[in-house]
């Protein structure tokens, strides 16, 4: 059954930023969450918790990187994306499959109810993946709307997901950390052009097709009263809507950061075929197996 593209994005012409058509949070209660914090996620479109990990399993989770960055045979594997122009690893997906204690993480019960508590139903694991900007070379990347992607190259229906990232190392405003426009969740902003195939193989390393103008930028900019740069010690932690606006600059200090991400999705928002795309993407990117976290 076809499903209505409600988010209509890389069409051709340009079409005009609107507003978000869908609910920010959909549960006030029975979670972790307290009133104030789901107050302050539905307005600025992202939380930040301290102290979720412990030291002990944050040092244990640094060692699983460093284990599968170096194991030889992922070396190979699509799930490894390198730097544009360099054989430094620069993400490594679906790590909740790849690591027995990453996925402990992803299903650790406090990240799990709230994201179930943001979205109001059960969640399961639509991606997760392990980001890395080593000292001096890390690459930034582009301002993007992730459910843009997710929406026109996936085809997820509906902005009801969300992302937690996990510090793994110190995250400060100089070391090429998360930049988030408050507010900006609440604006979709469709792009322009169209989806190569095999897109992920060229926008995972430095994406292209799928950013937003600078008018759009800016205009958004000016409404969430400028940007928000996302610091915190390892073992904090950021919760973002799939709709926010995000990006981060180049590392050129010697401070490597690495944040373990997971995006929980709503088992009522599952992927159909891709909205602007001419195939969906890997299972290892965006997975279609609808297994709800218990």
């Amino acid at each position: 059954m076809a499903v209505a593209d409600r988010y209509p994005t890389r069409t051709g012409p340009p079409v005009r930023a609107f507003p978000r058509r869908d609910p920010v949070v959909y549960s006030m209660e029975g979670g972790p969450l307290r009133p104030d914090e789901l107050r302050r996620f539905q307005h600025d479109g992202f939380l930040v918790q301290q102290q979720l990990l412990d030291d002990a399993t944050v040092d244990a989770l640094r060692h699983e990187v460093e284990r599968l960055v170096g194991d030889p045979e992922l070396a190979c594997s699509d799930r490894v994306i390198r730097e544009p122009g360099g054989d430094v690893v620069r993400s490594l997906f679906e790590v909740h499959r790849l690591s027995a204690l990453m996925g402990q993480v992803v299903t650790d019960k406090r990240l799990v109810d709230a994201a179930s508590q943001l979205l109001g139903s059960a969640v399961y694991v639509h991606q997760s993946r392990v980001n890395r900007k080593p000292g001096f070379i890390g690459q930034g990347f582009a301002w993007h709307s992730d459910f843009e992607t997710w929406h026109a190259e996936d085809g997820m229906p509906a902005p009801r997901a969300v992302s937690i990232a996990i510090a793994l190392t110190p995250n400060y405003v100089h070391n090429g950390s998360l930049m988030i426009i408050p507010g900006s969740h609440r604006t979709f902003v469709p792009t322009v052009g169209t989806t190569p195939p095999d897109h992920y193989r060229s926008s995972l390393r430095s994406q292209e097709v799928g950013v937003p103008d600078d008018a759009s930028l800016a205009a958004l900019v000016k409404d969430g009263g400028g940007v928000a740069v996302v610091t915190g010690e390892p073992g904090s932690a950021v919760l973002f809507d799939s709709n926010a606006m995000h990006g981060s600059s180049n590392n050129i200090t010697p401070y490597s950061r690495t944040n373990l991400f997971v995006v929980y999705n709503s088992v009522a928002n599952a992927l159909t075929d891709p909205f602007a795309a001419p195939a969906p993407r890997p299972e290892f990117v965006a997975s279609r197996t609808v297994a709800p976290i218990s």
